[in-house]
């Protein structure tokens, strides 16, 4: 397993989510295949996704997604390099178990794990869960845009 990071600046070295956008901030534990990770700020009244005073379960699948970024990018880190950029093409069988996200107290863990790899890109699935239980599922495809 990698070694876990800490800190929205230390995620947001590993992806192309910067500011607020960077949704994460603590990876617990990684490895080749899988990530799992947490999010403390859901809450937040100045939350960059929240619309109309609330941030809803919808914004989950940006969780998800950026999950598999961070893994891409602590991947990427180990090989001494930079991870590719990709474009989030898909969302299948996405279940959300929940309306909202900013009246949850306590962290959102999320968890990623790699299911296809190929040059072309990724399709990751993931799991989002708050209290132990799960509010989001699903899986997502990434590809790296020509250059």
């Amino acid at each position: 397993m990698g070694a876990a990071v800490d800190g929205r600046e230390a995620i947001a070295r590993l992806v192309p989510h910067q500011g607020r956008m960077c949704l994460w901030q603590r990876v617990a534990a990684w490895d080749a295949r899988r990530i799992v990770i947490e999010a403390f700020d859901h809450g937040d009244p100045a939350h960059p996704l929240r619309d109309d005073d609330r941030l809803r379960a919808l914004h989950l699948c940006e969780y998800g997604a950026q999950a598999m970024a961070v893994h891409g990018g602590l991947r990427a880190q180990l090989d001494g390099g930079v991870a590719r950029p990709g474009l989030l093409v898909a969302l299948r069988a996405i279940t959300l178990h929940c309306a909202r996200l900013d009246d949850l107290d306590g962290p959102l863990e999320g968890e990623a794990e790699a299911l296809v790899e190929s040059d072309a890109g990724w399709q990751y699935g993931f799991v989002i869960r708050h209290a132990g239980a799960v509010i989001a599922e699903g899986r997502a495809a990434v590809i790296h845009p020509p250059a």
